[in-house]
């Protein structure tokens, strides 16, 4: 199956590969899961975000348990055609511990 505006390259190199998920109206990065092929064309046809969970091994619809669904716009790929962006309307928070992002936690650099 072809994917429109990847590389087919990018899923020989592997079967999955990262996908961003980006607020588009704060711009505030929300989460990064992983897509294959299946996920993509699940994402592009219904417009909500859909990815690979490693840890359990299937196809996962974000918001399908928690209502938080992220509404996608847009989708851009990065210039290696190896790591996609979705521009996302959230339903609500994106991370499962119910911050906005899974971005909440910093790590200091030394000084």
């Amino acid at each position: 199956m072809e994917t429109a505006g990847i590389d087919a390259a990018a899923f020989e190199k592997s079967a999955l590969i990262p996908a961003i998920a980006q607020d588009e109206t704060t711009g505030q990065v929300l989460l990064l899961a992983y897509v294959n092929r299946e996920a993509l064309e699940l994402t592009r046809k219904t417009h909500t975000a859909w990815f690979w969970s490693r840890s359990r091994k299937e196809l996962w619809n974000k918001g399908a348990t928690s209502g938080n669904f992220l509404h996608v716009s847009q989708i851009r790929i990065d210039c290696d055609g190896d790591t996609l962006l979705y521009l996302c309307r959230p339903d609500g928070p994106a991370c499962h511990t119910g911050n906005v992002s899974c971005f909440y936690r910093e790590i200091p650099l030394e000084r």
